[in-house]
């Protein structure tokens, strides 16, 4: 795990490390006293770039980041006069860290893929881009009230706050900087907020797809100039092997290519990216890769699930192999069985700095990555920066465009198939749109508030009303509960109802329903891609999600929401950024989604580890924190192996989260060094039991 960490204090605060303070383990420091600033863990050299005016105006970068030493030298100046927003304005996913004086500015992400926390220290604050470090420094306890709120509304920000699971760590939020002034600290938004009384012009269509096009390319671009990076040569190859292939080997010492590789499922996400990174000229893919004449060859991953199959599942191996004969990619198709399903190998795996849904399903893709590169694109985030939230048909009722209602409506009552209920659908649809739009937040939150309470989990759906139908009718609501709040217990609902009302009686900056929706589920969405990074980790690996970029998050919020909102768009939308890229030859069923064959995954892999996921909650400590019942919780995971209708998500969380607490309180040592380094780690007194209510 890679992580920055700094403090700024008061002149008569603590010795750090030049007066042989507290310092963290295997720091490397960027700049000294007052307020020091270091980058902790494997960073490679140009990750870390640190460009200064004059010894008290400096700024480092941490990450991917396209921009030259000039243009930092630009931004750095921007931001000396309150311009924050330069210094997220280029290509590439990355955190900045500016001193001006005694004052320094952090700069989180718009997606949250690269948070930024802090915490109360010594008289000052001390922040950082992981969570765990912070709490080991200020010895903190357990927040089960976090993990409540993390486990009834995941995608709710009104409930889950700015905290973190350590008690007194909070988080910064995405679209904000922290700014420290001799260890005071004021957080502000650098982003524009549109207004809810005023539509925003709209931009045209074609130009809208272009700004996607150019982010996407530049992203992708600013990861395959950078410097190329071979993995440590720590286990020797073992030479030939009968029936693997040098490929195959490394992947099975767990070691990435040297160079440039994608994800290739067949998806359209990962499609793009590895057609972008392949066709972009003068860029060559792999160190050692075979020459084309054009450029080397991008070493492109696709996973076979031998256990699942079916004519979704192979519909997307299929479309794989079509795009993988372009002479510019060589494919690698990694197969796995039982071994390979969510809910594998759960016994091992690092210490993530948060819980997240994406543990369950760590050795899934950590068998993948290590087949692919030292530098590694995937498809993550799509989904959520260019597909329409339901909500935005609230949006799009405010600002009175009815009539771009009519397609999604139409294609809900295809999406299920057939039925008596089909006909009614649109019209359904249509009501709790407008009852959206006509409900204020304040209502909004204190009804869900009120559902929690009742513990009515089911959702806004009508009669008939399943699947696709229903969970888009349910999302229909300015907050509502997550998948896992049924299997809570009633007093950690009611502490998650208690913040909501709070939520409602603050002032709170006026948005359209669709936009505040949208940002909280891809904040989630990218809270958990972090969580992923760490879990499935590949040493000497780095993961490249360039759909979580600040400046393609931008460029996909400025898409029209009539044309996000209609059916395929994100489909068509990265078929006219190829198409723009020259790339026009694309397999049928370019587009299609996989959820199906995700679902199927996840329920194999319930029916084939149910036991050791019983045996998990045998004695969980999520029960002993009154989170849940450890019956209620056994009832649901064998009904679930069984094949009943029951939120897979959900029991995906509780799994994580209980897998989550288990590793946390079994970690040894502490993340600081130094005589006044702190004596425990953090939770050093284990799960604290809830108070009553």
């Amino acid at each position: 795990m890679r992580w920055l960490v700094g403090w700024s204090r008061a002149a008569s605060g603590p010795a750090t490390a030049d007066g042989g303070g507290v310092q963290p383990v295997g720091a490397q420091l960027l700049w000294a006293d007052p307020d020091p600033l270091w980058a902790v863990g494997d960073w490679r050299p140009d990750e870390v770039r640190v460009v200064q005016t004059d010894p008290f105006t400096r700024l480092a970068v941490f990450g991917c980041c396209g921009a030259t030493d000039e243009e930092l030298r630009v931004g750095l100046f921007a931001a000396r006069g309150g311009a924050l927003r330069h210094l997220s304005a280029w290509p590439g996913s990355y955190t900045a860290v500016a001193q001006v004086g005694r004052r320094v500015t952090v700069v989180g992400d718009l997606a949250g893929a690269r948070p930024v926390f802090h915490t109360d220290w010594a008289g000052g604050t001390a922040y950082a881009t992981a969570a765990l470090p912070l709490a080991d420094l200020v010895e903190a306890q357990l927040d089960v009230s976090h993990l409540a709120a993390l486990l009834a509304c995941p995608d709710s920000p009104e409930a889950v706050g700015d905290g973190t699971p350590y008690a007194g760590v909070r988080r910064v939020a995405p679209g904000h900087a922290l700014i420290l002034r001799e260890g005071a600290r004021d957080i502000v938004g650098y982003e524009p907020i549109a207004s809810l009384a005023v539509a925003a012009p709209q931009r045209d269509p074609q130009e809208a797809v272009e700004g996607v096009r150019d982010a996407l390319v530049d992203a992708v671009r600013a990861r395959l100039t950078a410097p190329r990076h071979a993995p440590e040569t720590g286990h020797l190859d073992p030479g030939p092997v009968p029936g693997m292939g040098p490929a195959e080997r490394r992947a099975a010492r767990g070691a990435p290519a040297p160079g440039v590789g994608a994800d290739l499922s067949g998806g359209s996400a990962s499609g793009t990216l590895a057609l972008l990174a392949a066709g972009l000229p003068g860029v060559p893919g792999t160190v050692l890769g075979h020459g084309t004449g054009a450029g080397e060859r991008l070493l492109v991953v696709t996973f076979n699930d031998l256990v699942v199959r079916g004519r979704t599942r192979e519909a997307e191996l299929e479309r794989a192999r079509s795009i993988a004969e372009n002479p510019r990619l060589h494919h690698v198709v990694v197969a796995a069985g039982e071994e390979a399903l969510p809910y594998a190998s759960l016994g091992g795996g690092p210490l993530t700095d948060e819980p997240g849904p994406s543990l369950v399903h760590a050795e899934r893709h950590r068998r993948r990555l290590a087949a692919g590169s030292a530098d590694h694109f995937i498809g993550h985030g799509a989904r959520q920066v260019l597909d329409a939230h339901p909500a935005r048909l609230a949006d799009l009722l405010l600002d009175r465009r009815r009539r771009h209602l009519l397609r999604p409506a139409t294609a809900l009552a295809r999406a299920d198939g057939p039925s008596a209920h089909s006909f009614f659908v649109p019209f359904t649809v249509y009501r709790a749109a407008r009852r959206l739009a006509r409900t204020p937040y304040k209502d909004g939150l204190e009804d869900a508030a009120h559902r929690l309470m009742e513990r009515r989990f089911a959702g806004d759906a009508g009669p008939g009303a399943t699947g696709v139908v229903s969970a888009s009718l349910a999302a229909l609501t300015w907050c509502r509960p997550g998948p896992a709040a049924r299997w809570l217990t009633g007093e950690a609902l009611a502490e998650v109802s208690v913040r909501l009302e709070a939520a409602a009686a603050r002032p709170a900056a006026l948005r359209r329903p669709g936009e505040r929706r949208a940002d909280a589920a891809l904040a989630r969405y990218a809270a958990d891609q972090r969580v992923f990074e760490q879990a499935a980790e590949v040493r000497s690996q780095r993961l490249h999600a360039p759909f979580l970029d600040n400046q393609v998050v931008r460029a996909c919020r400025a898409l029209p929401e009539a044309l996000r909102v209609q059916p395929g768009a994100r489909a068509a939308v990265l078929r006219a950024v190829l198409a723009g890229a020259g790339i026009r030859d694309l397999p049928p069923g370019w587009g299609a989604t996989s959820h199906a064959a995700h679902n199927a995954a996840v329920r194999a892999g319930l029916r084939t580890y149910a036991s050791d996921l019983i045996d998990l909650f045998e004695a969980p400590l999520l029960a002993d924190a009154g989170l849940v019942e450890a019956r209620v919780v056994r009832k649901a995971l064998r009904a679930a192996a069984e094949g009943e209708r029951l939120p897979l998500d959900g029991l995906a969380e509780l799994v994580a989260t209980e897998l989550w607490l288990r590793r946390l309180l079994a970690r040894r040592g502490t993340c600081w060094t130094g005589t006044a380094a702190p004596r425990q780690r953090a939770v050093a007194g284990g799960v604290v039991p809830r108070p009553s209510l």
